[in-house]
């Protein structure tokens, strides 16, 4: 103590001066705790940003009438596979018309519709619509090619978002660009869908040769440098546009599509002019010969004695 106060002393501070400076400087602590709880304050205060909401609630209703094959039946899984929006039912009636479809959309809160129609376990038919005011489309499906079954290389993950590459022919005729706009919103998922996943690692591309729509599916590869096929396959011509949904007014009309009985009936015709001409064929080889038979040798001594 005697030291301190000798301290005190040379220096000419007191006790009193530490005691408040002592004082100041837990006066300064406790101002900035209250500067930093008021920033706490104001933080928690702040509008949090609300999680992102599943706005456009589209929904794309996938199933098919009785009578389809199998190998109609994969092209309709791989597709609601492909798309997370998609909900499916129970198989329709043969006996049952196609405008049943808009009740059966409408109870499965369903806005757009993909239809799978088998005729003669031959021909397969698929249908597009926007339900229920339209408009729809009708395809004839040629070329089926599974995912199974064709085993390519190519994968994407499940309920990934995909892009939409379209030909660039589909803005040049109107009829085309109707049905680009119903791809669009058929085939895109829906932004923040609960059976989505943030991730894009495929291409769905919509091609048009020799009048008709070719579907293909790609993995993106190297940061979108190279493309991989996944599958499925299938090939579209378009038959009819109506304005309304499963039927109504005429919008356009394939000039150029044959029936499928159309052409296998001009398939057996050309089948049969051939089988005709192989006829034909045998039948003056036969003429021939039995000509040649008929025909009494020529004798060289038949004109000896002619004077």
């Amino acid at each position: 103590e005697d030291m301190e106060l000798h301290v005190d002393a040379a220096t000419g501070q007191s006790s009193a001066s530490k005691s408040r400076k002592r004082k100041r400087g837990t006066g300064r602590a406790t101002e900035e705790e209250q500067t930093t709880r008021q920033e706490e304050a104001a933080v928690d205060e702040a509008p949090k940003k609300k999680p992102k909401k599943w706005k456009n609630k589209q929904r794309v209703l996938v199933f098919c009438a009785r009578g389809i094959t199998y190998r109609s039946r994969h092209l309709m899984n791989d597709l609601r596979t492909l798309l997370p929006h998609s909900r499916a039912d129970n198989k329709l009636d043969r006996k049952d018309k196609l405008p049943v479809i808009n009740e059966v959309c409408e109870m499965k809160n369903c806005t757009k519709c993909i239809f799978f129609e088998m005729r003669k376990k031959k021909d397969l038919f698929m249908w597009f619509s926007q339900v229920p005011e339209g408009p729809s489309a009708k395809f004839l499906v040629e070329n089926v090619h599974t995912m199974d079954e064709l085993k390519l290389t190519g994968n994407c993950l499940v309920g990934s978002r995909p892009l939409l590459s379209f030909d660039p022919g589909f803005g040049d005729v109107p009829h085309l660009a109707l049905v680009k706009e119903l791809f669009t919103q058929i085939f895109s998922t829906p932004y923040y869908h609960p059976k989505s996943k943030p991730f894009i690692d495929h291409i769905f591309h919509f091609g048009i040769v020799d009048d008709r729509v070719w579907f293909r599916n790609y993995q993106i590869v190297d940061d979108g440098t190279s493309l991989t096929e996944i599958g499925p396959r299938f090939v579209l011509q378009l038959i009819k546009v109506f304005e309304g949904s499963f039927g109504g007014p005429t919008l356009y009309e394939n000039p150029h599509y044959i029936t499928p009985n159309a052409h296998r009936r001009m398939q057996k015709l050309e089948a049969s002019y051939k089988y005709k001409k192989r006829v034909d064929a045998r039948r003056s080889l036969v003429e021939r010969k039995a000509e040649e038979d008929r025909a009494l040798p020529v004798d060289p001594l038949d004109d000896l004695f002619d004077v």
